[in-house]
């Protein structure tokens, strides 16, 4: 056999030394300059007028548009992928923007403040926080509102399509098919499902996703739980209640929430018809982490109410959210939770 080359070569190589006082200083300054830059650039790009990051409610409306049933993934904004995921796109968090096509205005309100309104400008987005952004809307039978929608595809291309009919009542049945679809065109560490109606900071949500975790399997979200609503009359009526009892488990907020990739693929191994449905989309995706043994990740700074150093997601807590002890209490009107 030859011999290995003589530099390699351990009798010749010369003796190991430990680094000096100077090189440890200098190598300190030259890792502190290389994150203060990153962090600087990072900086310089979200605040750039071309992208428009302004702290501000995406929209006063808080009407959500849910959907209906699980379908085929109609790739209608990931440009480089394809259907059967031969080719998915590799980033460090996906997230999914849920929409609706009443919701145009929401979706020019986030284009003007948080998320770039051109294909560069998303690219740069990505590049700098390792996170790809898209829309996620299904169909309907209503061909006028399909071709506004096909024109709203071709001038911004921050779409995916799903071949779904959209019905509000069927939200979980969306939802899954959104992250089955996200799993078959990226190729990600987590993946967001966020609604259209919230400020979001992606800066802070990559740095978010980039920590460290001992458990594969990470359930991501501002954590609640509450009484469940067996009245027929309020919003979040579940007919299902009896087998729920009288509390909820704890979940996450709706309104954005992440699952590792570890997650996303055990639901996307799973048959469509050996998930329990509820009638509330956070509730049911919170019954499947349980049964999947999920570690169940709580971040207060996903669901502030206001603009803070510190805040990532930021909306409004509906007054008759689930976490509120006061309906059980009478302290809750029925009127204000229709």
């Amino acid at each position: 056999m030859p011999s290995s080359p003589k530099s390699f070569n351990a009798r010749t190589s010369p003796p190991a030394t430990r680094p000096t006082r100077s090189t440890r200083l200098i190598f300190s300054a030259l890792l502190t300059f290389a994150i203060a830059s990153f962090l600087f650039a990072l900086s310089s790009f979200l605040s750039s007028g071309g992208s428009g990051y302004r702290c501000k409610s995406s929209d006063p409306r808080s009407v959500r548009v849910l959907w209906d049933r699980t379908g085929n993934v109609n790739n209608g904004g990931a440009s480089g992928d394809d259907d059967n995921g031969t080719n998915r796109h590799k980033v460090m968090g996906f997230v999914g923007i849920q929409t609706g096509f009443g919701s145009a205005g929401r979706r020019r309100s986030l284009r003007k403040t948080w998320m770039p309104s051109d294909r560069q400008g998303l690219q740069r987005l990505e590049e700098a926080t390792g996170l790809a952004f898209r829309f996620v809307i299904g169909r309907t039978n209503d061909k006028s509102k399909m071709a506004e929608l096909k024109k709203e595809v071709a001038e911004y291309d921050d779409f995916i399509l799903l071949d779904i009919e959209e019905e509000y009542s069927k939200l979980p049945y969306k939802t899954l098919a959104f992250f089955k679809a996200a799993y078959t065109l990226y190729d990600s560490e987590f993946y967001v499902k966020a609604d259209d109606d919230i400020y979001l900071r992606p800066d802070r949500l990559s740095l978010l996703l980039a920590k460290e975790r001992s458990h594969s399997q990470t359930y991501l979200g501002c954590m609640k739980k509450g009484p469940v609503f067996t009245d027929p009359k309020l919003k979040w009526y579940e007919p299902l209640s009896y087998l729920l009892g009288k509390e909820y488990f704890l979940h996450a907020y709706g309104p954005i929430y992440a699952l590792s990739a570890d997650v996303v693929a055990s639901l996307v191994a799973l048959r469509n018809n050996s998930f329990r449905m509820f009638s509330n989309e956070d509730v049911t995706i919170g019954a499947w982490m349980l049964a999947m043994n999920v570690n169940h990740e709580d971040n207060r700074a996903l669901c502030e109410p206001e603009c803070t150093p510190t805040s990532i997601a930021v909306w409004d807590i509906p007054k008759c959210s689930v976490i509120l002890q006061g309906y059980n209490k009478g302290s809750i009107d029925v009127q204000d939770c229709r």
